[in-house]
């Protein structure tokens, strides 16, 4: 395994710069691992494709709005800072632009000094730590005060933030957003519910490795980036129970599978519980959890890509992207759906 059997050519105006309305209105491409078939539908199509008693596991993270624009507070030169990990009470693991000005002791003002943060140190991957002082709720100030963080390949000003949530966003703590869970509506779910399929939320938040690319030529030397989780005990019941009764767990999106993944014994019985994930799946693993997944069309040499090619197989997954970009889907965030089952 190369990193570069998992490049592909795509166009730079298949990359989705906008969602569409609504959310269910995109497009869906199935693919059947069994036969190698490949069907192209819209993604409101998607409870035709699950069955009753299966179990639809969904990430309730909420993207924070992370994106912080300050100034140093000796110079008054701009920076900007994209906080990615909690590490304590009001200490976090952020990027930092211009990287080179933020060194320990750095002082930057967000807000007319409503928010102050101080360079701790650098982390390993070239980050920064970062210490924040203010009064009141971080949490508060942080929604006054920050934009949402949208990656770096889309280019247009989003109008409204909220579409870039999940329409069943809970748990606030991401740096990014659990983009196949965009298509859902809750009109949607009422169907999927109608039809029997149980819905089963668990929470992943969203971190660095959403941005960081590989860069060694054998994927298996790649470092995974930790991530916090959450599975409650009565998600971990109901998604055993959808196993005990011979269901399919469908996982919506990569921060689900992973989470799933992570939890999962040997014979696929989810455990409860909390922590960070590192989990890096990718072609060879054997899937204890996880039946089936609705994703959307990730980056090229991304860990994503290796992560649906690990399900569907590399072979079917580059056939399936290259016929994508032949009918002209839409890629990345704000993209098209995919339906691996």
């Amino acid at each position: 395994m190369r990193l570069s059997d998992f490049d592909y050519d795509l166009p730079k105006e298949l990359i989705a710069q906008k969602p569409v309305e609504p959310r269910d209105a995109s497009r869906l491409m199935v693919v059947h691992r069994a036969s190698g078939a490949i069907e192209h539908r819209c993604f409101r199509d998607l409870p035709e494709y699950l069955r009753p008693g299966d179990g639809l596991v969904i990430n309730e993270t909420r993207v924070m709005p992370a994106r912080l624009l300050g100034s140093r507070e000796k110079t008054g030169g701009a920076m900007e800072v994209l906080l990615l990990k909690r590490l304590d009470r009001d200490r976090w693991e952020t990027l930092v632009k211009p990287g080179k000005k933020a060194r320990p002791g750095e002082r930057i003002v967000f807000g007319d000094g409503l928010l102050v943060g101080t360079v701790v140190g650098p982390t390993d991957y070239g980050g920064r730590v970062i210490d924040f002082h203010y009064e009141g709720v971080f949490e508060n100030l942080l929604e006054r005060l920050g934009q949402m963080p949208l990656p770096p390949y889309i280019h247009e000003q989003l109008e409204e933030p909220e579409r870039y949530q999940t329409v069943y966003a809970r748990e606030w703590g991401s740096a990014a957003a659990p983009t196949a869970g965009l298509h859902f509506t809750a009109e949607l779910l009422d169907r999927l519910a109608a039809r029997g399929v149980e819905i089963h939320r668990i929470t992943l938040h969203v971190g660095l490795g959403t941005f960081r690319p590989v860069e060694v030529e054998d994927p298996t030397q790649h470092k995974m980036h930790s991530e916090f989780y959450h599975v409650s005990p009565e998600a971990a019941a109901g998604i055993n129970a959808v196993r005990k009764g011979g269901g399919r767990l469908v996982a919506v999106g990569t921060t689900s599978v992973r989470t799933l993944e992570t939890v999962a014994d040997e014979d696929g019985t989810v455990r409860p519980g909390e922590g960070w994930t590192d989990i890096f799946i990718y072609p060879g693993y054997r899937f204890k959890a996880v039946d089936a997944l609705v994703t959307n069309f990730h980056l090229p040499k991304s860990t994503l890509l290796m992560l649906v090619s690990a399900l569907a197989g590399h072979d079917l997954i580059m056939r399936a992207y290259r016929e994508a970009v032949a009918q002209r889907y839409r890629f990345f965030s704000f993209g098209d759906a995919m339906l691996i089952l």
